[in-house]
């Protein structure tokens, strides 16, 4: 792979086989009413069902079971689509308004679920067993024994539906203005001799600069940006907090992990084992970030020196010279999955043109019957934005292994979610680390491993002490912006474990400028993140050991992950137990293991 200091044009995405014509879309608006006269009769039906649900028939709940399955499919690809749609322009208003009525259908779906949900609580243990057994369901077996259980666990059908209807213009509507907020912010940017103006995604790249001036001005920035709207944040974020901690009252959950745990099919004793790990083998990054201060000729290392690279060398990679090496590396684990890579590049599956006016961050998403997926980036050039298509193209290549399962088997846990992503950025670094030309070279690119690794160990976990803290004492009222800084503040000091100046290293508006923490369709969105991490890691490591030769068994855990709890998942796949910090530690062992390399190559 050559360098380049020209950045070519990276392509934009193909939308119009999902619809044509974007948000005014005609076959789109079309498709949207079909859909709710599709969810209006199925309604009728299950209103019907719920009325002989003691005289039910079991063919006839295995009906709506499957219709139920085509609703989400359809829904998938509609709101999905309008997802797209307000990221590659975040001034499309019309696009913001179609998902607000998604949400609405979303809200219909998830009490059609509900319904579904309860009928199954009621039904005694053979009766169940022998709708399960049926042929048409039987594939889905785990996820309705799932459901079965969830019902048990929460309150009475009507009051869960009412929740679900009070979600869509109240706390689903939080998370709408916050991303409208986020998406309309810009700032002025002084660069090269010149002002422009850009947007908050934009921003986040210049974070990666060599030039310490940059960084800080990137980050003085962000700050003031997130500043300016830091009461209406507040006000987001402690809304959303108490709409959760009220129902959790209600359903008797009297703790706030209680759901995340359940959406990430995750015994508590595995994540307490996690986070053990990482806190135990966090503070060994305190020779790493030494070392990296006298590379980047800086005495006190701050929030905005994180992703600053330590070598010299700055490669710049054509989009087309990074699809290359990514399937360059892809095809020699799995060719299977390097075909799939290719198809997808040649259909224009992939948004990444820097261009002002579009959403922060990356995504892939897919859209449900219509079997294929999109992924959402900017693409400047760097290595790191090479290592986002690398992890985009691995979360698309596990909705491929899934495409023609039923629906239902497709809804695998956030933190299984980043199995394929992080192993594909895994493939990615180390061939590039074989490749390195020089010292100086090879010192970039570990820097860039041990980056993942300290973001993983510290900055995610900052973020889950965050939440854990500002849940408790969101319990006994509003927490107010500047105490939100403070919690944020002590998350950081914590987590990082002495990395981060004490002084002024520290970024307590954090929890305002990033996303995540006003997620509503993922309490406590942090820790799959480190669980995804690590447990690729542990996945990579096998894939290390037995080369292509774990590619099939690689595709089958992949397809596994919608149909099993974790700890069984880890079990079959990899013969361990992940409430044993024993597990952790192996892996949490194999990322700061890396350091002494380091360390030698920057004394040099």
């Amino acid at each position: 792979m050559t360098d380049t200091t020209a950045n070519q044009t990276a392509p934009r995405w193909d939308l119009e086989p999902i619809f044509p014509g974007g948000s005014d879309s005609r076959e789109y608006k079309q498709y949207r009413e079909n859909l709710r006269q599709f969810i209006d009769r199925l309604s009728e039906k299950f209103k019907q069902a719920e009325k002989k649900k003691d005289n039910l028939k079991t063919g006839e709940l295995v009906e709506l079971t499957l219709e139920l399955q085509k609703a989400y499919a359809q829904f998938l690809r509609a709101y999905s689509f309008a997802g797209c749609l307000a990221s590659q322009d975040v001034k499309d208003d019309r696009a913001f308004q179609i998902i607000a009525d998604m949400q609405e259908i979303d809200s219909r779906w998830q009490n059609l679920q509900n319904s579904l949900q309860s009928l199954l609580a009621v039904m005694d243990d053979s009766a169940f067993a022998e709708f399960v057994s049926d042929p048409k369901v039987k594939p889905v077996e785990f996820y309705l024994n799932e459901r079965r259980e969830i019902a048990r666990l929460k309150m009475d059908p009507k009051m869960e539906s009412l929740v679900l209807d009070l979600e869509v213009n109240g706390y689903h509507a939080w998370n709408n203005i916050y991303t409208k907020m986020a998406g309309d912010s810009t700032v002025e940017f002084y660069q090269d001799g010149k002002i422009t103006e850009i947007s908050l995604g934009q921003l986040h790249s210049k974070m990666s600069s060599s030039d310490r001036s940059i960084r800080k001005q990137a980050f003085d920035k962000l700050t003031e940006a997130w500043q300016k709207n830091l009461d209406l944040a507040s006000m987001t974020l402690n809304s959303q907090a108490g709409f959760r901690l009220s129902v959790y009252n209600r359903r008797n959950w009297d703790d706030a992990l209680f759901e995340p745990l359940i959406l990430n099919r995750i015994k508590g004793e595995s994540l307490q084992a996690m986070w053990q790990s990482v806190m135990d083998h966090a503070p060994k990054f305190n020779e790493y970030i030494d070392a990296k201060k006298k590379l980047l000729g800086i005495d006190r290392f701050r929030w905005y020196d994180q992703m600053a690279s330590a070598g010299k060398i700055e490669k710049r990679y054509t989009y087309e010279q990074a699809s290359e090496f990514i399937l360059e590396q892809v095809e020699g684990f799995s060719p299977e999955m390097a075909e799939f890579i290719k198809m997808a590049l040649s259909k224009n599956w992939v948004e990444a043109e820097n261009r002002p006016g579009k959403a922060a961050g990356g995504f892939c998403t897919d859209f449900g019957e219509v079997k294929e997926s999109r992924i959402f980036m900017t693409y400047d050039g760097t290595y790191d934005d090479m290592m986002t298509l690398a992890h985009e193209l691995g979360h698309a290549w596990h909705h491929h292994v899934l495409v023609d399962e039923p629906i239902f088997n497709t809804f695998y846990t956030m933190g299984l979610a980043e199995t394929a992503s992080t192993f594909n950025e895994m493939l990615v670094t180390d061939a590039a680390l074989e490749k390195a030309e020089s010292d100086e070279e090879r010192l970039m690119l570990l820097d860039q491993k041990l980056m993942n690794g300290y973001t993983f160990f510290c900055n995610i976990h900052a973020r889950f002490l965050f939440d854990v803290a500002f849940y408790r004492e969101r319990a006994n009222g509003t927490v107010s912006k500047d105490r939100l800084n403070q919690i944020m503040t002590e998350a950081q000091a914590k987590a990082y474990a002495g990395t981060l100046d004490p002084e002024d290293g520290y970024h307590p508006e954090f929890w305002a400028s990033k996303l995540h923490f006003f997620e509503t369709e993922m309490p406590f969105y942090n820790f799959p993140y480190t669980f995804g991490f690590l447990f690729s890691n542990a996945v990579y490591q096998r894939a290390s050991r037995e080369g292509s030769a774990f590619a099939g068994k690689y595709k089958q855990l992949l397809m596994d992950t919608g149909r099993m709890k974790t700890e069984d998942l880890v079990k079959k796949h990899l013969d361990a137990d992940i409430t044993d910090i024993s597990f952790w530690n192996q892996i949490t062992e194999k990322v700061v293991g890396e350091i002494p390399e380091f360390l030698k190559l920057a004394q040099k």
